[in-house]
């Protein structure tokens, strides 16, 4: 007589493996939702005078090319880039996928050399390193904003949460907008910060948005930042 095979406990099953992990990945997305800003273990200063970066290429550190329209013959020509715009400072930021609509206000560094950030009291408004390319101009340019503050969500809460391909657009002072396109999105642990990746030069314009993410804790704050990589692909 075959012997009966012995059911397998319940917490051994796939079903409870997956319903675990959901209900920690949910933990991780609620814990991570109180932040003062990002913080880097280096300013752009340092990376801006490191060597140029690709241009192109999905492996590259300015992300993959821009889409071009595919042809009658099914070739798939060049889009010509834009040409870059002469030097003029952010007023305004917008992501409309995100519904995100901010003043922008110029940062430096601190006295540590490290990125600041918008006053904790203005949680809507995103900061422009104005020591750096202004966007549209050839080079990275960067900005930073708030993910939440004590009195609630800030202007990047939900800035991890952005598609590659959607736009982004910055208003200038001189009335010109400059475009950009995402690239990609990543997540870097502060202890690991690839300055040069984020801050190293670019032979395109490009626009970098840095916001907090990660897990939070009273003492140390969060653990890890979020980056939105993206490149210039019209101008009105």
């Amino acid at each position: 007589m075959p012997r009966r095979r012995r059911r397998r406990p319940w917490y051994r099953t796939r079903a409870y493996r997956l319903t675990r992990t959901a209900v920690l990945a949910t933990v991780l997305v609620v814990w991570g939702v109180r932040c003062a800003g990002p913080h880097q273990p280096t300013g752009p200063e340092r990376a801006a005078g490191a060597s140029v970066q690709a241009a192109d290429g999905a492996d590259g550190a300015g992300g993959p090319a821009a889409p071009s329209a595919r042809g009658a013959t099914g070739a798939v020509p060049s889009a010509p880039p834009p040409e870059p715009l002469p030097r003029s400072r952010a007023t305004h930021l917008r992501i409309p996928s995100l519904g995100i609509d901010a003043p922008v206000v110029a940062v430096g560094l601190d006295e540590n050399r490290q990125l600041q950030t918008p006053p904790v009291d203005r949680p809507k408004v995103v900061g422009w390193y104005d020591r750096g390319p202004s966007p549209g101009e050839a080079g990275t340019a960067i900005a930073v904003g708030h993910r939440d503050t004590a009195t609630g969500a800030a202007v990047f809460a939900a800035l991890g949460q952005v598609k590659p391909g959607r736009h982004i657009e910055v208003r200038r002072a001189d009335g010109r907008t400059a475009v950009y396109t995402v690239d990609r999105v990543k997540v870097f642990d502060k202890t690991r910060f690839p300055d040069q990746e984020v801050y190293g030069r670019a032979r395109r314009p490009e626009l970098h948005l840095i916001t907090c993410g990660g897990l939070y804790t009273r003492r140390t704050g969060y653990s890890s930042n979020i980056v939105v990589f993206s490149h210039l692909t019209s101008t009105k």
